[in-house]
């Protein structure tokens, strides 16, 4: 099969690699139809982390069913399905939650090396009950990839903010998870959602979907269109050590700042008196993803919650190296690519 592949910074390749086998008697194998390109991927193709190994990259699946272990239960050969980024046993009362990031045995994540990557010809998914999901009618192949994963992020990001009805909340960085969270934001009873990036074309789809756009640096004026008291909340979907000072810097005493966004692996370097003196609330969130499906695919299907316009480039598995490039030059036409197998 197909897969692409890391191997240093800005190398992207695409590899023929052996097809996988079942992952146990609960595993089944999915045939990849759409994948697509996450912000985090892009912390191995910038650099950010070290590499010790080529990595099979990918970690948002739709495809169908070609392979099922005997004791599965929940979908067949055939099913369409969408596949959870975030990986649990299924089996401990963490999982039970459904919550992987609970497991008892510790979260896994696709495409990070310890689990095969999802932008592929085929993907090996184990306890498959607990990390699949038969696509429900109604639902778009591009709804049910970013339920995978930025969806899922950027309204566990809105749940964990504690906006209150008629609050006022700042969302910076406007990729596709700041955009989830700007449109989670409203749903979660946001009045006014000040919309951050330094992108023109980003601030401006953020206007177009009801956000007040602000350039980052943003606190300065944040304070000014608040009397100087800062937001209600902050959610940052960025996570550098710029990003985690203005978010700190906007949020009005007694705020929270939900942070969704992947830091790199430098320590931050805390106000921590501040936030002591400020009683603000610091919460970093790895998403939930199986547990938001019950409430995000009614939204969805209700046609209450809007995604359209998140994906806007689509390119065959073998451009992956253009798709990365295009990924990580962050412009404002480009906010999120699907790759197709």
């Amino acid at each position: 099969m197909r897969a692409v592949v890391i191997n240093g910074s800005g190398h992207v390749r695409v590899d023929t690699r052996p097809d996988p086998t079942l992952p146990g008697p609960d595993g089944v194998i999915v045939a990849v139809q759409a994948a697509g390109i996450c912000g985090s991927d892009l912390h191995f193709y910038d650099g950010d982390y070290p590499l010790a190994d080529p990595v099979a990259l990918g970690h948002e699946a739709v495809g169908t069913v070609v392979e099922a272990g005997p004791v599965v239960r929940t979908v067949k050969v055939g099913d369409r399905v969408m596949v959870s980024s975030v990986a649990g046993c299924g089996a401990c009362p963490g999982c039970a939650t459904r919550d992987p990031v609970q497991c008892f045995s510790g979260l896994r994540i696709f495409g990070s090396g310890a689990l095969g990557g999802a932008q592929a010809d085929l993907l090996a998914v184990p306890t498959a009950d607990f990390q699949v999901l038969k696509i429900p009618d109604g639902i778009t192949t591009e709804q049910a990839l970013l339920l995978t994963d930025n969806l899922a992020t950027g309204w566990a990001a809105a749940q964990r903010a504690d906006i209150p009805f008629g609050g006022s909340v700042a969302v910076i960085g406007l990729g596709a998870v700041g955009l989830c969270a700007l449109r989670s934001a409203f749903m979660h009873g946001a009045a006014t959602v000040f919309a951050v990036d330094r992108v023109e074309g980003r601030l401006q789809r953020a206007a177009a979907w009801g956000g007040t756009p602000i350039r980052c640096p943003a606190a300065e004026a944040i304070l000014g269109a608040t009397g100087g008291r800062g937001t209600d909340a902050v959610i940052d979907a960025v996570a550098t050590d710029a990003s985690l000072t203005d978010a700190l810097n906007s949020v009005r005493p007694g705020g929270t700042v939900s942070v969704v966004g992947v830091h790199d692996l430098q320590p931050f370097p805390l106000p921590a008196l501040s936030c002591l003196i400020r009683s603000i609330t610091l919460r970093m969130t790895t998403a939930p993803v199986q547990r938001t499906w019950p409430e995000l695919i009614p939204l969805l299907r209700a046609g209450r919650l809007n995604v359209d316009g998140i994906f806007t480039t689509t390119l065959p598995l073998d451009q992956a190296a253009n798709g990365y490039a295009t990924a990580a030059s962050r412009s404002g036409d480009d906010v999120k690519i699907l790759l197709t197998p």
